[in-house]
């Protein structure tokens, strides 16, 4: 029999390899490997198309996207992110500039993917942006690219997004290099995408998945209390909204007797089926990890001490309180925020971002935001201000004269007094982070994604100041040569 071996390439650079029978015309899958080719970089050609004109024949080019992609460093970029590919046979990846164009769009004009995928299609400014030359009437990428993209990176290539913003603030005079010696730090809390969690919803949502995965599996259980499940947790929210907490109480116990009943069926039925259990690890699937996860439900108390499961497709979720009147508990991840102490051209810049999962004392974050800082920056820190939050701080032994807190009595100089004023500078950063940049709520899934997009929230604020900036700079231009016209004599 004679076969002939052929290839393609799948979505994301997965390669696959058929084998043919040339009598037969039966087609015989082989082995399919991922191929992590580097990216074709895309280079501006100044070519033309007869049929075609080209994005700079059209757009305005003193508009302040355009000037920013002149400015921005792409090969530094390049660089950066292509260090995670290798010289593989592979369908190559999308270009780095449009991944990474893209990115910085999101976050900088508070856009969710699908969003994006839409305006690209119809914005020449970001198409441009993004190194197309021409007019695209179609998507180039996948929306789902988008995604894979950001979790190929992680949080410590993405960095380089951040460092790349403030090297494009020092080139344009937005901020001077000094000012990055002396900095604002403190931290926030970047809220998950979750229901705000109570005892009754959490049992009674643990119920339904373990049923609706039992089912998925093949498991037939003896009840699945969907009716009498429902109707307990609508006692539970109505006795509890009248404040009859000793019925609210009846009715919650209800509820996690329910649930205990469905965990020990479908644990009696995985160790009767032999198919189940020899194929099924606790890592791997999803019905067993579901078990594991609503067992920890099951079993937590209200003042126990250590994690809890406050939502079951995020379990990685903490609650924070900050003593905020307005919102006394928050649920996601402590994020600690640096800023520069001094107002520059530009604006407040954001100088460094972390998430900080297992909600440490904010004090006892220094040891690690320190050194990240001035790895990212690329300058000694000289000065670091904090509110009281970071009393007893851990900061490095080089550094521990250099961290000034509020309401500090010793080594206090009348400038270290005055520029403590501008603590409080932070604040509105950190606002305009959360509500203009998506660190309001956070969409991407686990604690790679409380990182993630904790460094592009960053980095989009830093993009939407730079052009805040270059707009700032282009009107006073054309002021000052309309002022030069009527000063010259006819």
């Amino acid at each position: 029999m004679r076969l002939r071996v052929f290839e393609t390439w799948g979505p994301e650079g997965l390669q696959f390899r058929f084998c043919v029978s040339i009598e037969s015309l039966v087609v015989i899958p082989l082995v399919g490997s991922e191929g992590t080719m580097r990216p074709k970089e895309r280079r501006e050609t100044g070519q033309t198309d007869l049929l075609r004109s080209r994005l700079d024949a059209i757009i305005d080019m003193n508009h302040p996207l355009v000037k920013l992609s002149r400015t921005i460093d792409w090969s530094f970029l390049e660089q950066k992110f292509g260090a995670v590919y290798e010289d593989k046979p592979g369908r190559p990846p999308l270009p780095t500039r449009l991944m990474a164009g893209l990115a910085i769009l999101k976050h900088t004009y508070d856009l969710s993917d699908e969003v994006l995928c839409e305006r690209w299609l119809e914005n020449p400014y970001y198409q441009f942006f993004c190194g197309e030359e021409f007019f695209q009437h179609r998507l180039v990428f996948d929306r789902s690219s988008l995604t894979r993209w950001r979790q190929r990176m992680g949080e410590e290539k993405l960095q380089a997004l951040l460092q790349e913003s403030l090297s494009v603030a020092s080139k344009t005079g937005a901020i001077k290099p000094s000012d990055l010696n002396r900095v604002i730090v403190d931290t926030t809390v970047q809220p998950k995408n979750v229901m705000f969690p109570t005892d009754a919803r959490l049992l009674n949502r643990a119920r339904e998945i373990l049923v609706r995965l039992a089912k998925r599996n093949g498991l037939a259980l003896r009840q699945s209390y969907a009716r009498v499940g429902k109707f307990a947790l609508i006692k539970h929210q109505r006795y509890a909204h009248a404040k009859q907490f000793k019925r609210a109480n009846r009715a919650l116990k209800t509820l996690r007797t329910y649930l205990g009943r469905v965990i020990r069926d479908i644990a009696r039925k995985i160790e009767g089926n032999a198919a189940l259990g020899e194929n099924a690890v606790l890592g791997e699937s999803v019905l067993l990890r579901m078990l594991a996860l609503a067992r920890r439900v099951l079993e937590q108390k209200q003042h126990q001490r250590g994690p809890k499961v406050y939502s079951l497709h995020a379990p990685e979720v903490e609650c924070i309180g900050k003593g905020k009147a307005h919102r006394p508990y928050e649920f996601g991840v402590k994020v600690s925020v640096a800023t520069t102490l001094a107002h520059a051209k530009g604006g407040q810049f954001v100088a460094h971002v972390k998430a900080l999962p297992g909600n440490p004392y904010d004090g006892h974050t220094l040891e690690t935001v320190i050194p990240d800082m001035e790895a990212l920056i690329g300058n000694t820190i000289e000065r670091i201000l904090a509110d009281k939050g970071y009393r007893g701080h851990n900061a490095p032994p080089d550094y521990t004269f250099r961290v000034f807190t509020s309401g500090q009595k010793r080594r206090m100089t009348p400038q270290i007094k005055r520029e403590l004023r501008r603590r409080s500078a932070v604040e509105p950063v950190i606002g305009h982070l959360k509500s203009e940049h998506r660190m309001g709520r956070n969409y991407l899934w686990h604690r790679a994604g409380d990182a993630t997009n904790a460094v592009l929230a960053a980095a989009g604020y830093n993009f939407r100041r730079l052009t805040k900036w270059l707009s700032l700079l282009l009107f006073e231009i054309l002021a000052r040569i309309s002022l030069e016209r009527h000063l010259i004599p006819a």
